[in-house]
Parts: C-alpha cells; structure tokens; sequence
C-alpha cells in the first residue's frame, strides 16, 4: 500500500515537474524560429535591428527567471550537501561535505582538477597537469577502497557541478557579448537588463567574473564536461553525472541559441550520458537495486532538456557531430528509453520531439517516428477500451 502510495506521488508531481522544461524548450524553439525571420528583416531595415537586440536579451533574462523560478525541482536525494560560502574567496565554486575532503589526497585532487580548469588548452602544462589528474584518479581506483572511493566521488562530482555552472555562464556571457555588438543604446538596455538577471540569482555574477578571469572558452569547458563524466564512470558513480546533466535545464535552452561548434561538444555530451543512464538501467533491472521512481525522473529530464539540442545540432559545421553507428545507437537508446516511461509521458516526450524535429530543416536526426506510431497505437486502443 505504501509503495501504490509513493508510485501515486511521483505520478502526480510529474506534470509539474516536466512543465518548466516544456515551456523553456518551446519558447526557445519559438524564439530560434522568430528571430532567424527578424534577422533577415534587420538587416534591410535598420531601426528593427534595435528591436531585435532588445528581444534577444529579454529572452536570456526569461531563461535565467524560469531557472530561478523552478530551482526545487532539482533532485534533493541524489545531490551532495553543499557547503555556504563566499565564491570570491575561494578557489571552489562548490564545496562538498563529503568527510573525506579533508584528507591530503582529497586536496591535491582537488587543486589538480581546479588547475585543469584553469589552464587553457593552449598551454604546454595543460597536458602534463591534466594526465597527473588522471593517474591520480587511476590510482585511487585501483586501491579498490572505501575512502579513496569516496575521495574520487565526492571531487569529481564537485568538479563536474563546478564546470556546469562556468559553462552555463561562460554560454551567457557569449550571449551577452553577440547582444552588445550591437548600438550604443542597445548597450545600455543590455547592461541594465544583465543586472537585472544578476539581481535575481547573485551567485551566477561571481562564475561569469570567475570565468572571465580565467578565460575558460565555452568549448573548453564542454569538453572537460565529457572527461569528467568518463572519469566518473569508470570510477563506478556515473548515476551522479547523469542526474546533474538532466537537472541541466537552464544549460539546454541556452545551448540552443549557442554556436555550432559548441553545440557539437554538448551533444557529445549528451550522447555519452544518455547511453550510460540506459545501461545503468538496465543493471539495476537485473539487480532489482536502485530507486525507479528516481531513475523515472531522471529520464524525463534528460529527454525533456536534452532532445531539443539532439534534434537542431548534429550536423555540425563540416561534417555530422556523431558518426552514422553513433547516431543509429543513440537513436536506439533513445527508443528503448521512452517505452520505458508512462504512456502520458511519451506523449510530453513524443510531442517536444515532433515539434523540434519539424522545424529543424537542417537535421533529419533523430528519428522517432517508430516510437510516436507505437504511442498513437496505444492511444487508440485506450480509447477503444473506455
């Protein structure tokens, strides 16, 4: 009784759980589709290009409001305990209480992982600072014990929320700077509405000035995501990185607005994480472990967040983001995912995917066609039963 209790909970929490990804993947769908029209008119009619500017950064500081607004839907179980402190004076954007951060290799992890971070590819130290991470964490596996486990989980989970936090600014701060090419008076509507955003969450203004000053690229930052998120895996705790990709939201509307290139690297990404959540599924179906109801949750997300960017970006610039076994893969995984949810959650899924997939004329990928008629068939015998 209790768990028909818990099954009815999750159920009726869904919608509203789901409702802020759907709203921000249309309105950033809409907006895409609106401003590529008004960039054509813009350019012949130069008082609409003021127009334009203002609309774009309105719509950022829509972004980071509906972010701010459903901030509790974030998973509480399965996140770490965050310690409160200053950004500005520390080196760590996110401390973890985890017990072992106090510990000697716990710190050499950590300031490792921070240098990684900081040095720009380009430096002859980088590959040299970002191998001894490696074989840090190498060596903390092999030991095969329960505090260097430990000590591996709680900082690569640090580092991999501290990097989603500079992406996401470093991705506003690029929109910021495509806004503010514009006249002297867009400018300052630009600032004025940027502060405005800052006002709403204060700690989003100490990353984009952390990020500034270590001139951290977006690309940059996408790759070390897709590292980590290797790492993390290996180390036996990719659950934790699947989680916080879903719970990505904000950082999905903003990568469709991003340039190719980075879109690339997200999708990257985002293939990696969605093959690994479908393979820890099905281990925790074999084994019986693990939380369903969470693991439910966790798939919404990731197809609610993520699936807009998977349809409008494979192509790449020059040649398809994802080979052609990748993308049959995926698209598989895909597939295999959504049977697995409720039959009213394939249709918040199957719809967000319809919608994009319509109106990306660049990208035929990926294709879900098999999984919407299987839904409409289902659908139609549900009516034929009641």
């Amino acid at each position: 009784m209790k768990m028909d209790m818990d099954t009815d909970m999750v159920e009726n929490d869904a919608p509203s759980a789901t409702s802020p990804f759907l709203l921000r993947s249309t309105a950033s769908s809409a907006f895409i589709f609106a401003d590529k029209s008004f960039f054509n008119l813009a350019e012949r009619f130069k008082p609409l290009e003021i127009i334009r500017y203002v609309l774009i950064t309105s719509f950022l500081f829509f972004l980071r409001l509906v972010s701010f607004l459903f901030a509790a839907d974030l998973p509480p179980k399965s996140q770490p305990r965050f310690s409160t402190f200053n950004p500005r004076k520390s080196n760590d954007l996110y401390a973890v209480t985890s017990g072992v951060d106090d510990s000697g290799i716990s710190r050499a992890l950590s300031q490792v992982l921070s240098i990684v971070t900081d040095l720009p590819v380009s430096s002859r130290k980088y590959a040299i600072v970002r191998s001894l991470a490696e074989r840090l964490i190498e060596e903390n596996r092999r030991e095969d014990t329960h505090g260097l486990r430990e000590v591996n989980r709680a900082v690569l989970s640090s580092a991999f929320s501290r990097t989603l936090c500079s992406l996401e600014a470093a991705m506003v701060e690029l929109g910021k700077d495509r806004v503010g090419a514009g006249p002297a008076p867009v400018q300052y509507l630009v600032k004025r509405v940027l502060r405005a955003v800052g006002s709403v969450r204060d700690e989003s203004v100490n990353r984009r000035e952390d990020v500034n000053r270590s001139g951290n690229p977006a690309e940059k930052l996408a790759a070390e995501l897709l590292w980590l998120a290797e790492k993390m895996v290996v180390c036996g705790f990719g659950e934790e990185a699947v989680e916080r990709w879903a719970s990505a939201s904000n950082l999905a509307s903003l990568s469709l607005l991003a340039e190719p290139r980075l879109q690339g690297s997200l999708v990257r990404v985002s293939a990696f994480l969605f093959k690994q959540a479908r393979e820890m599924e099905l281990a925790s179906e074999e084994t019986g472990e693990g939380n369903e109801a969470s693991r439910k949750q966790t798939k919404m997300k990731m197809l609610m967040s993520w699936l807009p960017l998977l349809c409008q970006a494979t192509n790449g610039t020059d040649a398809p983001v994802l080979g052609i076994s990748e993308r049959a893969e995926l698209e598989k995984v895909l597939e295999e995912t959504v049977e697995t949810l409720e039959h009213k959650e394939q249709e918040q899924v199957l719809s967000l995917w319809l919608h994009h997939f319509a109106h990306c004329p660049s990208s035929d990928w990926p294709n879900l066609h098999a999984s919407y008629s299987r839904w409409c068939t289902d659908s139609r015998k549900l009516l034929l039963l009641h």
